[in-house]
């Protein structure tokens, strides 16, 4: 309930939230009508559950199921809230304005976003609706961190209903120039929602610069003065109290990856894998969810043009492509899924042999064990999204690469481009320089593949999630402490 301060009353609550639109587990319905919970952990889990556990911490996200109303309760040690939403949420707030807004807006409009007041409006509900169950899953000072960019109006509203807290948020997701983000006809709103935080965090300093710049032209010219939190953040002056903004580049759980990758079942499933590939002299791997991002269909013409040119010889080599479904229902999905599979089977009917496809493509979701042996077995790392924010696959295919072999062919316009200088970095928009590096990964020395390598090895295993999140906190400490 709420007092006639405007604060919302809370009894114990917990010391640490996490907010993100997601819980990290999933509500299962069974043909049955059985209902039970399983866990869908990622690298947020991993890095905030030591903390989660230590400081009576608790998580508010949607349980995965439309219209799910699930009382509190306990998972792992850590205090689970639901948030409700129905099936016209999950199409306006989600597939509406979170994905056929703002990620298309954010990615480059790599696809023109669409700006509808009915979407707005359902993203504004539902963003209040996760900071009233914040408020009162939250214990007196708590410290809260918001995720990323389906919550962005919630640090504001949180901060109305909850003065006393200690907000931060994080964007997972590029933070695109002032001219692209001034497209927004609710631009306004959003800006002054994540200005409700005490610690705003980005992958990348270019995307903590844009949002400066941009909060700076829309709330009149505030105060904007950089003052080094360990030379991560910059701040800006919001009335009476100072908000941090900074870069945080976000890693994986390196070393439990690294471990699983050395394991002997991993290494002889590399093996299998390879020899049920037919044993190719080079085996290139892309990992992607299946989004017109990704640049999926980059890659697949660079490899097309190879083998017409005759650069690569297609008996040699075999590209195995993970493609996990995702916003299927969306039409722009639909259609770029069509036009892979139209590839795949266009390069497969031209290049392939009976018992060799030179292309091997999967539409499924892939288990964690499982991925890691594909990277294991993997000479080449296909990596192009024409815009992402980190890409913690190219990571993860590092963290793998325990002989120190293998060769990572990056996109520039990758965040992770930033720390794996070493990879073999490539513009996505440039066709041929694709090619071109995909051919130097390939024919490069074992020598210069293995010295590359060691460098990536070293930045991925020396900066992981664990550290990313430690310096998040540190600095919004820090923030709370001025």
């Amino acid at each position: 309930m709420t007092s006639g301060t405007g604060q919302t009353s809370t009894g114990a609550g917990a010391d640490f939230v996490v907010v993100a639109n997601r819980l990290p587990v999933d509500l299962v319905i069974d043909r049955d009508g059985t209902e039970h919970w399983k866990a869908s952990p990622g690298g947020l889990v991993t890095a905030l559950e030591s903390i989660l556990k230590a400081n009576d911490g608790a998580w508010v996200g949607w349980p995965g199921v439309p219209d799910a109303s699930p009382e509190p309760f306990d998972a792992d040690g850590i205090r689970l809230h639901s948030v409700t939403l129905s099936a016209q949420d999950v199409e306006l707030y989600y597939e509406g304005f979170s994905n056929g807004t703002l990620w298309p807006l954010f990615h480059d409009v790599v696809v023109p976003p669409e700006y509808h007041r009915e979407w707005w409006n359902a993203y504004r509900e539902v963003n209040t609706r996760f900071a009233e169950a914040t408020a009162e899953a939250a214990a007196e000072g708590a410290t809260v961190w918001v995720q990323d960019y389906q919550l962005l109006l919630v640090p504001a509203l949180l901060r109305e209903l909850r003065p006393d807290l200690t907000i931060g948020f994080f964007l997972h997701i590029p933070f695109p120039p002032v001219e692209l983000f001034m497209q927004l006809p609710w631009r306004t709103e959003l800006v002054e929602g994540m200005l409700g935080a005490d610690l705003v965090g980005f992958h990348l300093s270019g995307g903590a610069d844009n949002f400066r710049i941009l909060a700076s032209r829309l709330r009149g010219h505030p105060s904007v003065r950089l003052r080094s939190a360990r030379g991560r953040a910059s701040e800006i002056r919001v009335g009476d109290r100072m908000v941090r903004v900074g870069a945080f580049p976000i890693s994986i759980d390196s070393a439990s990856v690294d471990a699983t990758a050395r394991s002997r079942e991993t290494r002889a499933r590399a093996t299998r894998l390879r020899e049920e590939l037919g044993s190719p002299r080079v085996l290139m791997l892309g990992v992607d969810r299946l989004d017109y991002t990704k640049g999926i269909d980059v890659r697949l013409r660079a490899l097309e043009e190879l083998f017409e040119e005759g650069r690569l010889e297609p008996s040699d080599v075999t590209l195995l492509q993970l493609a996990t479904p995702s916003r299927e229902r969306v039409e722009q999905y639909q259609i770029m899924r069509s036009r892979i599979e139209e590839s795949v089977g266009r390069i497969n009917g031209s290049f392939g042999e009976i018992g060799h496809p030179v292309v091997t493509y999967i539409h499924r979701p892939v288990p964690k064990s499982e991925l890691t042996a594909f990277y294991a077995a993997a000479d080449v790392m296909l990596v192009t999204p024409v815009r992402d924010g980190m890409n913690l696959v190219a990571k993860e295919y590092v963290a793998s690469c325990t002989d120190g072999d293998g060769a990572l062919v990056l996109s520039e316009f990758a965040g992770a481009a930033a720390e794996l200088r070493q990879a073999y970095l490539c513009n996505p928009h440039d066709l041929d320089g694709v090619k071109d590096a995909i051919m130097t990964a390939v024919n490069d020395s074992a020598e210069e593949r293995r010295r590359r390598m060691r460098t990536l090895r070293r930045q991925v295993l020396g900066n992981d999630v664990h550290a990313w999140a430690r310096r998040f906190f540190q600095t919004l400490d820090a923030t709370s402490g001025d």
